[in-house]
């Protein structure tokens, strides 16, 4: 199947069908996401390191009308990133939007942490957003598309216990900042995306001070946004290519006081995260 222009058949309007990358798209927001999108019969590629529940999303979403290529995607790993933004436009002949979702968490005090737990959130947070954006450029430039990135309020607030994810998410956030001056004149759009606490398995498979996983969320799942809203306000956004997202009334508080009051909120955030059952901190 190819859609390279599909944007020009008469009488579509011009948010139909449009070719989406989605990584780290097997769980949480990532497959929230495809299914949003799938529900419009959108081209969808999925990326991920699980293929099996990749398969089992796609069987899904092509009953709702969608066109969807799954590739086993490592996003710390430039050669996978590069195969699947190539594979995509292979069978497609465009790239609409590239969502940046594949993230890992982290918890536990710097100063116990092995460098090799920080090295791997950045290889995955950070260098997956821009091996991916590297190579689907081009095609985005082309079709004047968007460039997303699924990042965090602790991109904006340092989170204690989470050093290596809150350092991705603030090198993210200067990465995608240049990519928009940088193409401002070429009609690219981009958008940085900062839930707050989503219901996800991101805090399950949070690595340890060792590297291990682990495990049990610290947090009350069930009192946080769903990925499905995450997924629908992200897709809305997109649509109406608005610069920032930020979700949740404590999210957006938090940014808000940081630029006025940051040592203020820097108490704040140490005593909320402190609360947290097992706390790395005290």
């Amino acid at each position: 199947m190819s859609v390279k222009n599909h944007n020009t058949d008469k009488g579509m309007a011009s948010w139909s069908l449009k070719v989406i990358i989605i990584t780290g798209a097997s769980s949480g927001i990532g497959k929230a996401l495809a299914e949003v999108y799938a529900c419009e019969g959108n081209a969808l590629v999925l990326g991920a390191r699980s293929i099996d529940k990749l398969e089992d999303l796609a069987h899904r979403l092509k009953d709702k009308g969608a066109e969807v290529l799954n590739i086993k995607t490592d996003v710390s790993l430039e050669v996978d990133c590069k195969n699947l933004i190539n594979k995509a436009y292979e069978r497609f002949g465009r790239i609409d939007v590239l969502i940046n979702n594949a993230g890992i968490s982290m918890r536990a005090i710097f100063e116990e942490t092995d460098l090799s737990v920080l090295k791997s959130l950045m290889d995955i947070n950070f260098w997956g957003t821009v091996y991916c954006t590297k190579y689907a450029l081009p095609h985005l430039l082309e079709s004047k598309g968007s460039v997303v990135g699924v990042s965090s309020i602790a991109g904006y607030k340092g989170l204690p216990g989470r050093t290596g994810y809150s350092s991705s998410k603030f090198a993210m956030h200067g990465f995608l900042e240049c990519l928009r001056i940088e193409n401002l004149k070429k009609d690219l759009h981009v958008l940085l995306s900062c839930p707050g606490f989503t219901a996800s398995n991101i805090r399950n498979t949070a690595l340890g001070k060792d590297g291990s996983q682990q495990g049990e969320s610290p947090r009350d799942e069930a009192k946080m946004m769903t990925a499905e809203e995450v997924a629908s306000r992200i897709k809305k956004a997109v649509e109406k290519r608005k610069r920032t997202l930020t979700l949740t009334g404590q999210g957006k508080l938090t940014v808000l006081l940081n630029k006025f009051f940051p040592k203020l909120v820097d108490k704040l955030v140490f005593n909320h995260m402190a609360k947290e059952p097992d706390s790395p901190f005290r």
